[in-house]
């Protein structure tokens, strides 16, 4: 458990370095966008071939496609509530988070980073963690660092009230590896594999909600494009 805990810190500290980064220089959108919509490939394709595939071994399809609308809902829900309390431009480069709260941002920015961190968890224990995966994490939340921290960064946001916040999201991402390797366990049979469905669902309600929307914003019709060489890459990378 201790391995996953580190594993998902170091996947969540790529938010840190971006945050760093955004106050240091000024991050192009295009170069934010290009970025994220890789790092949604390469999620995409790790929900398929580290999720989906494995429950696929312990349990029917029904059972799994339901966890993973269970699970997708769930996050879609909690991102709704938050984005009412003002948490719903928390990764938009040009400063809108201005208008929102602080708080629903740093709530939003927790949210966005447990699926992603939880699944995490179940790559160590298969011996180690998943180099696809851990590539996708890094490359979505390294443009979400620099992205959200722009944007605070405009709104008037101190560096260490960033760094502070980000520092919270990373220990929450930590703490969701640890909790992955605890439930995921194969060795639970049905109920490790309802486990993976329900965080597939929510690692691609999150990727859909909150990176391509703000990637296709800049990139457009080469978004498409740029999510399909990601999830080239997760296939060439679960093949390591």
């Amino acid at each position: 458990m201790g391995a996953a805990f580190v594993w998902g810190a170091v996947g969540a500290s790529a938010l840190l370095v971006g945050a760093l980064l955004a106050y240091a220089t000024t991050p192009s959108a295009r170069a934010i966008a290009v970025v994220m919509a890789l790092g949604a490939g390469l999620l995409i394709g790790s929900v398929a071939f580290e999720l989906v595939d494995e429950a696929l071994l312990t349990a029917e399809v029904s059972l799994v496609g339901l966890a993973t609308l269970v699970g997708a809902a769930t996050f879609s829900m909690g991102d709704w509530y938050l984005e009412r309390r003002g948490a719903g431009d928390r990764k938009d480069a040009g400063g809108a988070q201005s208008e929102g709260s602080p708080l629903a941002i740093v709530f939003g920015s927790v949210l966005d980073g447990i699926p992603e961190s939880f699944v995490l968890g179940l790559t160590v224990l298969q011996g180690g963690v998943s180099v696809a995966l851990l590539v996708g994490v890094v490359l979505s939340n390294l443009p979400e660092g620099m992205a959200s921290s722009s944007g605070l960064r405009l709104a008037g946001w101190s560096r260490g009230r960033v760094v502070r916040m980000w520092l919270v999201v990373i220990l929450v991402a930590a703490s969701s590896a640890a909790l992955g390797f605890a439930v995921l366990d194969p060795s639970h049979g049905r109920t490790g594999a309802v486990a993976q469905g329900f965080a597939a669902g929510a690692l691609l309600a999150m990727v859909t909600n909150t990176m391509l929307p703000e990637a296709y914003e800049e990139e457009h019709a080469a978004t498409g494009a740029l999510v399909a060489v990601g999830f080239a890459v997760s296939l060439m990378l679960s093949a390591i």
